[in-house]
C-alpha cells in the first residue's frame, strides 16, 4: 500500500476529479485492480461513504464531511 497515492486519491475524490477508474489507475500509476483495493480500503476501514457516479464519471463522496488523517501535536 502506497500512502502517498492513497492521500491523492482521497484529494482527487474530493475535487470530484477522478474519471473512471482506468483513467484513475493510468494517473496514479497503478492497475486498475489497484485503484479498486485502495477505494475498498477507504469504503471499509475508514468508512469513507465512497461512491461512483457513473454520470459524472468519478469517484466522489455521498455526503459532507472531511477525512483527516495526518499527525496533529498537541504541544504548544
Amino acid at each position: 500500500m502506497n500512502i502517498s497515492k492513497i492521500k491523492n486519491l482521497i484529494h482527487l475524490i474530493e475535487k470530484e476529479r477522478t474519471g473512471t477508474p482506468k483513467e484513475l489507475a493510468k494517473r496514479l500509476e497503478l492497475s486498475e485492480r489497484m485503484v479498486y483495493n485502495y477505494v475498498g480500503i477507504l469504503r471499509k476501514d475508514l468508512n469513507a461513504p465512497v461512491v461512483y457516479n457513473r454520470f459524472r464519471q468519478t469517484y466522489q463522496f455521498q455526503e459532507p464531511g472531511q477525512l483527516v488523517w495526518e499527525w496533529m501535536s498537541y504541544a504548544n
